[in-house]
């Protein structure tokens, strides 16, 4: 009997067992209570197998309620929609209300690699968890469907995301903004100062409503014509005139428009007015026209410049006149042999020698001898290949022209080789300079009257001693001497051609 009720209680405890575990399935202890209870109370054992039977039962209570029991470690599922966005904001996710779960939900999100799960942290559905039987840890990682999209771009396009440090982007975002209002304020000062002028048609407004007039150079010139060939207009009113026109002609373009309009006819009727304020005025205004303006130099030459020019140079008697009209000439002359063989044809030197023998002052000599070295050496510079054939294109038509210019010829002939030395008689060391600098160019042919003069080689002998001696004082005095060494090597050069 006692064999029978043990065996008959094994056999309960088995059928008990296996209901314990249907039991565990779903989870729920008090239903394995009542299965207990259910089964002993038809069966008589003994106490030794009644303790077992409860013993056993209360151990799969313990492990159901660890498994099945809802702690602050459950593992929770979140809804993870796949569809995008709409029109560019994230739509709201819907979490499962979870019960004992209060407060904001810990979402972590997997990768690839397996990381471990902390209390309380949710997980995004599809992804793989387990339990590692090492370390007691839960761990998760992305799911199979995930890692299938877990690509090499979809990895870089991650890393570049995350590169982006959110304090750097606040930096990046001040700036952005600062450099807006930094735009802003450029923008508006350049809007200020745009603000501070007006256009041509307000300032014309503005001076009409003021009486006054706004005029260009063209019409400044138009209306000075005008006036000085008005009859009533008085010579200080002429003078004021060629004052003002002499200011405009230092642009070439307003000479060129000035000679257009008619006005060197008026400034060649100025030369032969009785009045030589309005000589030596209309002299400067048609010498500063002259001045490097090819275009007017031949309008004046066609226009018969050039005689009234020498005409009212070897009549006038005021220095003034005389110096204004020269300069004028020199004006003229430069760089045109044209005119330059016109001048010597009509008797310009004849003019110059007169003027040269008459002027004791020494300021006219002076202007004379530069005017013809310039004359000279520009001819020099042409036939010794001093510009470019390849630059000028005019080089062969300018060679042709100068070859019938014969200036040292006309200087030798006409006594200049005798004139020119008179000027070293000078107490100016620029007049005696540029005397030397004369005589070394006429030297070609002036050379047998250079030999033959026996006062041009005392006054250089004399001159040389001058000078080196005031080159001792001065280095003496520590003080620059540069100057005077050029004098005395111009008046050894010109003693070694002598001998």
């Amino acid at each position: 009997m006692r064999i029978d009720g043990k065996v008959e209680a094994f056999g309960c405890l088995r059928e008990l067992s296996e209901q314990v575990k249907a039991s565990l399935q779903l989870h729920c202890c008090s239903t394995v209570a009542r299965t207990v209870t259910m089964k002993l109370i038809p069966f008589h054992v003994g106490g030794t197998t009644f303790i077992l039977a409860v013993l056993l039962v209360l151990h799969y209570c313990h492990i159901a309620s660890i498994l099945g029991h809802k702690s602050g470690g459950d593992l929770i599922v979140v809804e993870n929609p796949e569809h995008e966005a709409v029109n560019g904001e994230e739509e709201d996710v819907a979490v499962d209300d979870v019960e004992d779960d209060e407060g904001d939900l810990d979402v972590v999100q997997p990768s690839e690699q397996w990381q471990t799960l902390k209390p309380g942290q949710a997980v995004p559905q599809g992804s793989h968890v387990r339990l590692n039987l090492q370390t007691g840890e839960r761990e998760v990682r992305l799911g199979e469907e995930q890692l299938k999209y877990w690509t090499e771009e979809h990895r870089e396009e991650e890393a570049l995301r995350s590169s982006f440090n959110p304090d750097e982007l606040k930096r990046a975002m001040k700036k952005i903004k600062e450099d807006w209002k930094l735009g802003s304020k450029d923008t508006e000062q350049k809007d200020s100062v745009a603000s501070k002028f007006r256009t041509m048609e307000e300032l014309k407004k503005d001076m009409a409503q003021l009486d006054l007039l706004l005029e260009t150079d063209v019409q400044i010139m138009r209306r000075l014509l005008e006036q000085f060939n008005s009859s009533n207009s008085t010579s200080e009113q002429r003078l004021s005139i060629l004052t003002e026109l002499e200011y405009l002609v230092h642009q070439v373009d307003n000479a060129q428009t000035l000679c257009s309009m008619g006005g060197l006819q008026f400034l060649l009727e100025g030369l032969n007015s009785s009045d030589f304020r309005l000589q030596e005025s209309s002299a400067f205004v048609l010498g500063s026209a002259l001045a490097s303006n090819p275009a007017v130099q031949v309008e004046a030459v066609e226009n018969g410049a050039l005689q009234t020019l020498l005409t009212t140079l070897a009549t006038a008697q005021q220095l003034r006149v005389q110096k204004k009209v020269l300069f004028a000439v020199a004006s003229l002359l430069r760089h045109f042999p044209y005119a330059q063989r016109h001048f010597l044809t009509r008797g310009g030197l004849q003019v110059l020698s007169e003027l040269f023998r008459t002027d004791n002052s020494g300021i006219l000599r002076t202007r004379i001898v530069t005017m013809l070295y310039d004359m000279i050496t520009e001819k020099e510079l042409i036939f010794q290949g001093g510009l470019d054939p390849v630059l000028d294109a005019s080089h062969d038509e300018r060679r042709r022209q100068y070859s019938k210019v014969s200036l040292q010829e006309e200087l030798l002939e006409k006594g200049w080789c005798i004139l020119v030395p008179q000027l070293l008689e000078s107490s100016e060391n620029d007049y005696r300079e540029k005397a030397l600098r004369a005589l070394l160019a006429m030297a070609p042919v002036c050379l047998d009257q250079y030999r033959s003069d026996g006062s041009l080689q005392a006054s250089l002998h004399s001159l040389k001693q001058e000078y080196q001696d005031m080159i001792q004082s001065e280095i003496i005095l520590a003080e620059e001497n540069t100057y005077f060494e050029e004098i005395v090597e111009l008046i050894d050069a010109l003693q070694v051609k002598m001998k």
